[in-house]
Parts: C-alpha cells; structure tokens; sequence
C-alpha cells in the first residue's frame, strides 16, 4: 500500500530539513577550519583602501564562534546564538603618505592582538554591530603636523556608504600612547596598564613630557571598558597632572563618549597665577598670586561648539577667599565668559599682580619676568593685550571687606567685568570705605583699533564722606577729628602699563579735605614717606590740627600742574605750586608757610620738595621770609575756585573752615541751584 500524503510531505520535509542542518554543518566546518589567513592580503588591501593608508595584518587570523549572552534575568534568545569571533595577531596602521614624506614615522598604530565579535542579524540592514573591540598591547602615535593636519583623522570615501558602524564597548589592556602636537608643542608620553581586583577601574596610566615647552608628568586611572552606547554606565576618570608650575586633580565620569560629552567631574586646580591657565583653558583670566580651587566640574564637547560650568566653587588667592559659578561657552566670534564671584575677605596685596604692582619677587613667583627697576614707583609691567580678543566676558565680582597690612576699612565692593571684542570694562567699581562711598567707572580699550601696542584708558571717579577718623581707627590721635574727604577724578590716556598710562594722562585731579589733623606718624601709617618727610620739616613731629586742605590739579601728557593747592592749619596756611610729572617721576614743588603767629619759627621760609617719587629731596631756603606776603603765592589769580566748591559743598557745611579758605581766595563760594550746570572750569 503506498504511503499515506501526509506522511510523505512529512518525509519532504524532513528530508529537506536535514539537508539544511547538514548544509549549515558543513557551512560551520569550513568556516572553522579554513585558513583565514589566505584572507590577509585581500583584507589588508580593501582595508588600507578604505581608511587612506597603510593597514596590514602581519600575524595569524583566525575566526572563531562565540557566544555573547550576558547573564541576568534580562536574556534574549539572541543571547545564546554564537557569533564569529574575529581574531587577528600583530596589527599595523600606517602614517597616511604626505606625512610620511614630510618626515613623520611611517606608523601610527600597532597591536599585539585585535578581536571582536560582529552580530549576523544587522548585517541585513546594513549594520556592522561590534558588542565588543579588544586591543592588547596597543602602541599608538598621534600627531598633528605644524600646518594643523592631525593623524588620527581618516579619509573618508567620495560616496557615502550604505554601512553604519554600531560600536558598543571597547576594552583596553596594557599599552602606550605618544602624543604628538606641533601646534601646542605637545610631546607626551602615556604608559597604560592594567589593574586587577578595583572595583571601579580597570586600567592605571602615567604621562610624562612637554606641553608648550613646559614639563608634564602625572598618572591617573580609567575603566578598563569604554561604553560607546548613548545611554549607559558612565565611563570613570581620575587623574593628577602637574603642567608647569600649575597642578591639576579630577575625579569623575564621561557618558556618551562617542560625541566628547557630559563630562561630570570634582576639579581641583592650583598654581602661581591664574593667568597662567589661559594656555591650558583658552580662558583668559586676570595675573594673581599663587592661587588653589576646588568645584563641580560639567561639561558638554559638540563639533562646532562647548559648553563648561565650574559651579560652587571655593579656594584661595593669595590671602584671600574667592567663590562662586563660572560658565564658558565656545562660540563665534568669541567664547563667552559669564558668572559671579564672591570673596569674603581681600588682601588688599593681592591686587597688586592685577596691574604689575607686586614686588620684583612676587613677579618671579608667579612666572613673570622681573622688570621692575629700582628706581620706579609706578608699575612697568606691561599688559598682555594680545589675549584680550581671545574671549567676551561679563562678570560680577563682589568682595565684602578688603584689608592692608593695617586694618583699611574697605567694605561692600562691587563691580561688573566686562570684556568685548577687546575692550575691558569696570562699570562700575563701587565700594564702602571709612564711612564713606567711592565710585569709578573704569575703560581700558586693549583691541588694537586705537593703538596696536597700547591701552586707551579712560577713568572717571569720585569719593564722598570719607572719614578721617576711620580711617585711622588705631589711632587714638585721630578719634577726635570730625573730618572728611571729598574727591574727584577724570584722566584719559594712552599707554601699555601702569606707568605708561600716568605718563600720558590728560585731565584732573581735586579734592577737599576738611577738620582732620596731621603729624609725621600719621603719615607714616599711610605710607606717604614724601609727605612724612615735608610735616617734619614744617612742623617737626607734633600733632596739628588741620582746618582744610583743598588741592586741584590739572593734568596734560603726565604732568600735572597745581590750580590750586592750599592747607590752612592752625599754625599757618601753607600754599603749594609747581608740577609732579608722572612720566619721570620726578616733583618740582614750593610750599610757602603764612605763619599764623611768630611762635611757628620754623615756618619762616618757601620748602622745596623735588627729586623722584623713590628719593625725594625736601630742602628749606632760608634766605626767603615767609612773612614776606608778597613773596607768597596769589591765590586768588591761580586758584579756580569754582571748580572745588562742588566738593566743598558735598561735606553739608558751606561754612566750614574751607568755605572761608576759598572765600579769602577768591570770593565767598555759592553753590548752584539743584538741577543748573557747574560753572566752567578755568584751564590750568
């Protein structure tokens, strides 16, 4: 009887099934035992084809399957298919050619051993999906040529191809990596080897070299796999590195590496002066003392543009504290600088580094040529304009209290950074000082488009209600003066350093100072050694009692000249003319005592201050009576007195000791209405 149909379509298919085992059999068999390495030269020469240079694989290749599965509750069926495991021995990348000729080494990579494992199923959509890339003993070179080309960049097809690359993790053993840049002038060697038993790392690696010709060494640690996956674990970074003068410590994770990004790390930084940051960063920070902080690190690398925050932040600056959040952001024409910072207590000396007024020793230790001669007051120091263009920048800065090496009773600072296509801004620079107030507003324009080597400096300042006795609070001589100071300022000028600023400065200098006292140790406590020098010739080293003291200069290309310069104490009023010229640093000036009452016997003569700021020279000509009224200077002819009555005014007592001074100079001072304009200044 013949077999039933469907029994027979059982057969068939049986039949045909086991063709297709036997096929797959046979399949397997021969892929596992055919010598992949008759392979080698057609896969070399696609391969160099592909990435435009040298690629060769000089070992064995071999191909084996291999099961991928993980384990886990989370297992797919795709977990138990076995995967061809590719396996190749001593593997060499070259340098592309043009490079070569021009002198670089003729390889850019070697491994000892290359393997992964290539998922079958994507292959139908195009896909070549890699779970896993291991290199054992990598030595790599990567180098970038003086005309900016890098290495590491490979040449890309003319057509676009229809293969996507889906690598998932990279797992790293003991190798090296030689960097090599000449833009930077970056030569680093990294030695990576393995760590076994950390729960957290996997792979240890030290550096040594130059960076812009300065040393590198440092070590640091790093998972042993690199998760390329757009979501997953993060990738974990410790590192220390000293650069220069300049130590730097991180500790923290690096997600989505595949576009250089959302790097979350604690940073800590410490060196001689922020400004030597500038190179490493591209952030361009201001010349301060030695310096250490510590904060919260992110940041985000993208193709066109970057984005860091250093937030919470905290750390030293010389003897003072600093604070606060810092966002950088790249972009065209300029990366922007943006944040607030804050300082609980300033040390007035850590000012000094900003323009160039710290000590010859302080300049070295920070990593600046000492070019302060000895004979100069004013700062040399030139600015480093050339980096103002590099970046935008607005910033806050506030400081609740500065202090000198005697308590300065500076408080509440206040100021707003800005930096735009080169021009540097303090608009304003407020702050508290001895019961009164000082405002300025400060433009320092480093772009080039006025003066290629110099700044355009322009300040405006005042100060109002400064008290005398608070400023001065240890001394108990001052406790019982009532008086202020009231003050103005406007000067422009044109210059590369401070001293170069003062020395073609335009405008004018004036103040008032009102029912204070003066004595050489007074003025030894304020540091004013050329005034020290002259109280004791006038008055020896006793305590006077100052009525008023009203100065007004005028200022053209440095020199200023006296408008007016008068103090009536009570033993005499003292009138001052002459010049201080702030190019040379040199005073040519004549103070003729009106003695008050024949007991002053040493105010009977014109003094003469002259010589430089470093050595002045005060001398008395005794050959001249000051008695003499005609010999003594016309105030009233000189003195303009409009110009010092808005100052006069601003201490709220028209009658005081210096109304009447400016009265017998000039006529009895009114001031204008609310609202009306300042009668003209007279031109000195």
């Amino acid at each position: 009887m013949p077999p039933s149909q469907p029994q027979h379509r059982r057969h068939i298919v049986l039949a045909v099934s086991g063709t297709v085992v036997v096929l797959l059999a046979l399949a397997v068999a021969a892929l596992l035992t055919y010598d992949w390495n008759h392979a080698r030269p057609w896969l070399n020469e696609k391969v160099s084809e592909a990435i435009g240079r040298p690629f060769e694989i000089r070992g064995n290749l071999s191909l084996t399957w291999e099961r991928q599965g993980h384990s886990g509750q989370d297992r797919t069926w795709r977990d138990y298919l076995p995967l061809p495991h590719l396996v190749a021995q001593d593997v060499h990348v070259g340098n592309p050619g043009e490079m070569v000729t021009a002198g670089a080494p003729g390889e850019m990579a070697s491994v000892r051993q290359f393997a992964f494992s290539l998922n079958l199923l994507p292959l139908l959509e195009h896909q070549i999906s890699i779970p896993v890339l291991r290199f054992d003993t990598p030595s790599v070179l990567l180098l970038r040529t003086p005309d900016g080309k890098p290495n590491w960049v490979f040449r890309q097809a003319n057509k676009p191809s229809p293969w996507k690359l889906d690598l998932q993790r990279v797992v790293f053993s003991k190798g090296s990596v030689h960097y090599d840049d000449a833009i930077t002038h970056t030569d680093v060697h990294v030695d990576i080897d393995t760590i076994n038993a950390d729960p957290l790392y996997g792979v240890a690696w030290t550096a040594n070299g130059t960076w812009n010709r300065q040393a590198v060494r440092g070590s640091g640690k790093a998972g042993a796999v690199l998760s390329l996956e757009q979501q997953t674990t993060p990738y974990p970074i410790s590192a220390r590195l000293t650069v220069g003068a300049t130590n730097i410590e991180v500790t923290g994770t690096l997600t989505k590496p595949t576009a250089l990004a959302a790097l979350d790390m604690q940073l800590k930084v410490s060196g001689t002066s922020m400004a030597r940051l500038y190179p490493l960063t591209g952030v361009l920070l201001p010349e301060t003392p030695a310096f250490a902080t510590a904060g919260h690190l992110t940041g985000t690398l993208g193709a066109d543009s970057s984005h860091w925050v250093y937030d919470n932040f905290t750390g030293r600056v010389g003897g003072s504290d600093i604070g606060g959040r810092l966002d950088y952001r790249s972009g065209k024409p300029r990366p922007v600088l943006t944040g607030a910072v804050q300082s609980k207590l300033l040390q007035f000396a850590d000012l000094g580094p900003l323009v160039g007024a710290d000590s010859n020793a302080s300049k070295q230790a920070r990593g600046v040529e000492p070019v302060q001669p000895a004979n100069k007051a004013l700062p040399v120091e030139k600015f480093r304009t050339e980096r103002w263009t590099a970046l935008d920048a607005d910033v806050g800065f506030k400081a609740q209290r500065i202090v000198r090496d005697k308590d300065l009773p500076i408080h509440n600072v206040d100021t707003r950074i800005h930096m735009q296509d080169g021009v540097l801004s303090l608009t304003p620079l407020n702050f508290d000082i001895a019961g009164g107030a000082f405002h300025s507003n400060i433009k320092l324009d480093g772009s080039g488009k006025v003066d290629h080597d110099a700044i355009r400096a322009e300040l405006k300042a005042d100060a109002r209600h400064i008290k005398i006795k608070q400023l001065f609070p240890h001394l108990d001589m001052m406790q019982a003066t009532v008086g202020e100071i009231n003050a103005d300022m406007s000067l422009s000028a044109t210059g590369d350093s401070v001293a170069g600023l003062l020395g073609t400065s335009n405008g004018e200098v004036k103040s008032v100072v009102t029912d204070g006292s003066i004595s050489k140790l007074l003025l030894e406590e304020m540091g004013l050694n050329i005034g020290n020098v002259v109280v004791t010739k006038l008055v020896g080293d006793k305590q006077v009692k100052l009525n008023c003291m009203v100065t007004d200069f005028g200022v053209t290309d440095g020199l200023m000249r006296t408008r007016l310069f008068v103090a009536d104490t009570e033993d005499a009023r003292v009138n001052v003319a002459g010049t201080v010229n702030l190019g040379n640093e040199r005073m040519d000036l004549t103070l003729n005592p009106d003695p008050k009452g024949l007991r002053v016997i040493t105010l009977r003569s014109p003094i003469y201050v002259r010589g430089t700021f470093k050595q002045p020279d005060v001398s008395i000509d005794k050959g001249v009576m000051a008695l003499r009224a005609g010999g003594a200077l016309a105030l009233a002819a000189v003195a303009p007195v409009a110009a010092i009555i808005p100052l006069v005014n601003a201490g709220g007592n028209e009658n005081s000791a210096c109304g009447a001074l400016l009265a017998q100079a000039g006529g009895k001072p009114v001031a204008p209405p609310p609202g009306k304009s300042q009668p003209a200044k007279p031109k000195g």
